[in-house]
C-alpha cells in the first residue's frame, strides 16, 4: 500500500542571489534535497541541477527596496534568468491596489499544510519583510496531532520540506500581508501524516484557506486514504474553508509509485479532488516594475517539458481525474467526463522565479543560514498554492466572511463576458511530456489542462468573488 505521498515537484531553481556579494550559485545543492523514496510525497520545490547558465554574479542595485540584476530583462533568456520581486509580482497579477486600500487579509488566517519542520523561516520571513518592505507577519506554527521529529539537516527529504516551507510561507504572507499564517507542520510526508494534519486544522478550524504544495498520482494512494481525504475537504468546505493544491511540475505525468523515477499519465492529488482549487503553472512576462506583459503555459525555458532526470520535467501539472467525475460547474468547458485540473494557473517558471530568503538553501550551500544579503530563485506550482491562498483571504476579507469552495465562481467568471478582466487567459503552451511519447494537452481560449481558467488579476477578481460571500 502507498504510504507516502510525494511533495509536489515545484521546480526550486537553487540560484544564490547575492546581494552586494561577488558571486552566483547555481546548482551546488543539486536536487530538491527531498530523496524520492518508496510512496515518498516530496515537496513541490525542485532543484535544476547545474542549468540553466547564469552569466556572473547578480548584485543587489542601491534603492529601497533594493533591485537585482536579475529584474527588468526580457523572459526569453537573451539577457539570462529573470526574478521577481514581491512587488512586481503583486503589480503583475493585480494586487497593488488593494493592497494600497487596506484589502491585505487582515482577519483571516492562511493555513499552509507541510511536513516536518524548518528551523529558519522565522528568520527567512524577517529578512523577506526587511529587504522587500513588506509588514511584519503575524507568523506561528502547529504541530498537531502527532509531534514533529527534530529538523535534521543531513536528511534529504527534511531539507527539501523545509525549503517547501519557505516558499510557501514567504510568498503567502506576501499577497496578503495583513492575514495571520499558520504553518501545520505534519510528522512525516507520509499521506497518513499529511492527512492527519489536515483534518486536524479542519476539526479545530485553525484557519479559513488551506494552502497544499504538495501531490502524487491519483494511483498511488491508497483508496481508503483518499476517500477519507474526500471526505475531510467536504467538511472543509461546507465549513467555509477555500482549499488549495499544487497541481504538479511533471506535466501530464505523475511520477510512478515506486521510485518516482518513472512517469505515469496521471492527474495529481490533492488537486483532483473536486472540493479542491487545482493551481497549474504558467511563464509570466512583466517588466522591471511588474507592469503585466504576457504569460504562456509554464514549459521551462531551459528544459522544456523534459527531464534532466526523468523525476523533474518542468512544466504545468494537468490532467483528467481517474477517480472523479466531472464537477456540474466544469460542465460548460470541460468536455470530458472526468474531473479535470488544474482549476487556474499561477506563475512557475525558474526563469522567471520569485526572489525569496532561504536559510536552509544557504546551509546546505555552506553559508550562514542568516545571510540577509543572498536570495534564491524559487519556481513551479508549489508558488502558485500559497499566492491563490493569499489573494483568497484577501477576497474573504472584502466579503466580510469565508467564501468556502469557490470553483463554481471562477468556472462561472470565466465563461462570463462582464468578467474577463478578472483572469488573464493563458492561450499558448502545452504539458506534454516527451518520456510518455508526447502525451499531454495544450493551452487555448477558455479552460484548458494545462493553465486552467487562467490566472488572476485581483482588482478585476476579487469583486467577483466577494459578491459570493
Amino acid at each position: 500500500m502507498r504510504e507516502k505521498l510525494r511533495a509536489r515537484r515545484t521546480a526550486l531553481a537553487f540560484v544564490a542571489i547575492a546581494v552586494g556579494a561577488a558571486f552566483a550559485m547555481l546548482g551546488a545543492a543539486s536536487s530538491s534535497h527531498a530523496t524520492v523514496a518508496a510512496h515518498a510525497v516530496s515537496p513541490a520545490i525542485r532543484g535544476v541541477g547545474g542549468t540553466p547558465d547564469i552569466s556572473g554574479p547578480q548584485h543587489v542595485k542601491p534603492g529601497a527596496p533594493p533591485t537585482f540584476s536579475c529584474q527588468g530583462k526580457p523572459i526569453d533568456g537573451s539577457q539570462g534568468i529573470v526574478c521577481y520581486s514581491p512587488a512586481q509580482i503583486q503589480r503583475a497579477y493585480g494586487y497593488s491596489g488593494l493592497l494600497s486600500s487596506g484589502v491585505n487579509g487582515t482577519g483571516k488566517t492562511i493555513v499552509i499544510i507541510d511536513a516536518f519542520s524548518n528551523p529558519y523561516v522565522a528568520n527567512d520571513l524577517a529578512i523577506q519583510d526587511s529587504t522587500f518592505d513588506l509588514p511584519t507577519a503575524n507568523f506561528s506554527t502547529l504541530q498537531e496531532p502527532n509531534a514533529v521529529p527534530p529538523f535534521d539537516p543531513n536528511n534529504g527529504n527534511m531539507d527539501g520540506w523545509a525549503e517547501e516551507i519557505t516558499l510557501d510561507v514567504l510568498w503567502a504572507h506576501a499577497m496578503a500581508p495583513g492575514a495571520n499564517i499558520v504553518l501545520a507542520e505534519a510528522a512525516s510526508n507520509s499521506d497518513a501524516d499529511l492527512l492527519a494534519t489536515t483534518k486536524y486544522v479542519v476539526d479545530h478550524h485553525i484557519g479559513d484557506v488551506i494552502s497544499q504544495s504538495f501531490g502524487e498520482a491519483e494511483q498511488c494512494m491508497d483508496p481508503t486514504l483518499m476517500a477519507e481525504q474526500h471526505a475531510v475537504f467536504a467538511k472543509a468546505v461546507s465549513e467555509g474553508y477555500t482549499v488549495f493544491a499544487s497541481s504538479g511540475d511533471s506535466g501530464a505525468s505523475q511520477g510512478d509509485c515506486s521510485t518516482g523515477a518513472t512517469p505515469l499519465l496521471s492527474a495529481s492529488t490533492p488537486a483532483s479532488d473536486p472540493n479542491v482549487t487545482g493551481v497549474g503553472g504558467t511563464t509570466l512576462a512583466a517588466d522591471i516594475n511588474g507592469n503585466y506583459i504576457g504569460e504562456t503555459a509554464w514549459t521551462e525555458q531551459f528544459f522544456g517539458c523534459n527531464p534532466p532526470d526523468t523525476d523533474d520535467i518542468n512544466c504545468s501539472g494537468g490532467g483528467f481525474s481517474t477517480v472523479y467525475s466531472r464537477p456540474s460547474w466544469q460542465a460548460s468547458q470541460n468536455k470530458n467526463k472526468a474531473r479535470g485540473v488544474p482549476d487556474v494557473s499561477y506563475n512557475a517558471g525558474v526563469n522567471g522565479g520569485v526572489l525569496t530568503h532561504c536559510g536552509i538553501c544557504n546551509l546546505l550551500n555552506g553559508l550562514d543560514p542568516a545571510d540577509p544579503t543572498i536570495f534564491f530563485l524559487f519556481g513551479g506550482t508549489s508558488a502558485g498554492s500559497p499566492q491563490w491562498a493569499a489573494l483568497t483571504a484577501d477576497a474573504d476579507q472584502m466579503a466580510g466572511g469565508d467564501l468556502g469552495s469557490i470553483n463554481q465562481t471562477l468556472y462561472q467568471i470565466g465563461q462570463s463576458s462582464h468578467a474577463r478582466g478578472a483572469l488573464h487567459d493563458v492561450t499558448t503552451g502545452n504539458n506534454t511530456v516527451a518520456d510518455l511519447g508526447g502525451a499531454g494537452f495544450s493551452a487555448g481560449p477558455g479552460w484548458d489542462p494545462v493553465t486552467g481558467l487562467g490566472t488572476p488579476n485581483a482588482a478585476g477578481l476579487l469583486p467577483y468573488l466577494a459578491k459570493k460571500g
